[in-house]
């Protein structure tokens, strides 16, 4: 699948003058403007629009055949997403106001100074993806519908609150620009990151890289590499994640975790877009896209001063949530369809039917470990799993049991409340009330109430009776 982008799109300069074009080529190349087509003729302007998309036009206002001056009416009304800025060596206030009532994204006076002129088109690109960000969210809202569904297809979800996130990454996806995914473990952040960079049409490669537990030299290796000699037993060179993922995606996983020396190096690379291998005074360009997941408070980190806020606002550009598997449980019967099947083709078997009363045992777990989570207690269950046609729901009670006995585990609870007088409840009031509750979520099935009680089977039984005793 290849989907266009604002990364492929060329900026196109218009000028008669052939030692302007070299000269503005040569500008915004060596800023990372890599990607622009030059027309000495400015009759080849309406046709090139009209044959392909492109992301900015430079366009000089007079020049022979058709000036710029007759361009850029034409040009705003046929195609008003697309910035243009004109550069010339007039001198006029009224031509630069002119201009700017005519719809021209900025004006700038030959010679332009070089940081502003690469300012100006920096600005031109990011009006450009802001643009096409609204708008496909506008056709998504619209339509309540995916332009490419295909992208998430390795995402089992029927969530409405999964869609909605999707629809947001078809318009933010094109734009080049960082996005932090932040969820809970398990819940799929690196398959979103990969959707994310099949969205973005990007030709080079998705690299993921998790930086957890990497030390400030080990970060740098891994992601700048190093030149020989760098070090004690850097026989020879070797290339970093960075070039790895040259033109393509470079993922960083549980960047929550970065040490402080390392996250003022990645702020360096989003900033300039310029790298220094190990043992080498000689910067690299970088072409990439960078995307950031964390299961980490960010903010909170902020406050704590162990993670940079400058950093925070640069790869937090575009965010999204992942909510958990336990806030979307009409995700459960198609997750545990597709990982039951998944199971049986693994261990060469046929796909067993799920027990009715699974569904309601799973839909009151509470997930720390998310979808990952399912997918292993479903693996288990269909490797224990002999005979029959129906699996059994033993090892799910079991695995389920055993977690929320765990220290780190958080299984649901019911508040103490009071008594109908207003009274603090009795132990025996509390302990009714709290069976009541377990079989109100496990729909009557005293198998599930008592696996969300933490009992078994037969104790539950034993505080039923003595309940109804005590009512008779």
């Amino acid at each position: 699948m290849q989907i266009q982008s604002d990364t492929a799109l060329p900026v196109v300069l218009v000028d008669d003058e052939s030692t302007v074009l070299l000269s503005s080529k040569m500008i915004l190349a060596s800023s990372g403007i890599t990607e622009l087509v030059a027309l000495e003729d400015s009759r080849q302007l309406l046709p090139l629009l009209a044959e392909r998309e492109v992301a900015a036009v430079v366009l000089d206002l007079f020049m022979p055949y058709i000036s710029g001056t007759q361009l850029l009416p034409k040009i705003v009304k046929e195609y008003p997403e697309l910035p243009v800025i004109v550069m010339t060596a007039a001198q006029e206030v009224e031509t630069a106001v002119a201009c700017m009532k005519e719809g021209a994204f900025d004006y700038l006076v030959k010679p332009v100074e070089e940081n502003r002129y690469v300012s100006c088109v920096k600005r031109a690109l990011e009006l450009r993806a802001l643009r096409q960000q609204v708008g496909a969210l506008k056709r998504s809202l619209i339509t309540d519908s995916l332009e490419h569904p295909e992208a998430f297809a390795p995402i089992i979800t029927v969530s409405r609150r999964m869609r909605s996130l999707f629809q947001y990454l078809e318009a933010v996806a094109g734009s080049g620009e960082p996005v932090l995914i932040a969820g809970e473990t398990g819940s799929g952040k690196e398959l979103l990151a990969e959707a994310i960079h099949r969205l973005s049409g990007r030709g080079g490669a998705f690299v993921p890289v998790n930086v957890a537990g990497l030390d400030d030299n080990l970060f740098s290796d891994t992601l700048f590499g190093h030149r020989k000699g760098a070090f004690s037993g850097a026989d020879e060179s070797r290339e970093g994640m960075v070039a790895r993922a040259a033109g393509g995606t470079l993922f960083l996983d549980e960047i929550g975790d970065l040490s402080p020396a390392s996250q003022v190096k990645l702020l360096r690379l989003l900033q300039e877009r310029q790298y220094y291998p190990l043992g080498s005074d000689v910067a690299k360009l970088s072409d990439l896209r960078i995307l950031c997941a964390t299961h980490r408070d960010l903010k909170a980190r902020m406050a704590e001063e162990a993670f940079r806020s400058d950093l925070y606002y640069r790869l937090s550009v575009h965010q999204v949530d992942i909510p958990p598997l336990r806030e979307r449980p009409e995700d459960l019967p198609v997750l545990v369809a597709h990982f039951i099947e998944e199971a049986a083709r693994s261990f060469g078997k046929e796909p067993p039917e799920a027990p009715s009363e699974l569904l309601t045992l799973l839909a009151n777990y509470h997930w720390p470990g998310n979808v990952r989570e399912l997918r292993a207690m479903i693996l288990d269950a269909a490797a224990r799993h002999k005979s029959g046609r129906v699996m059994s729901v033993k090892s799910f009670r079991q695995t389920i049991k055993a977690q929320q006995a765990a220290p780190e585990g958080k299984p649901d609870t019911v508040q103490a409340r009071t008594s109908d007088e207003g009274r603090f409840p009795t132990l025996k009031q509390a302990q009714q009330r709290h069976i009541e509750e377990a079989l109100r979520r496990a729909g009557g099935n005293q198998g599930i109430a008592a696996t969300l009680l933490g009992i078994s089977r037969p104790a539950l039984n034993r505080r039923l009776t003595k309940m109804r005793d005590g009512d008779s």
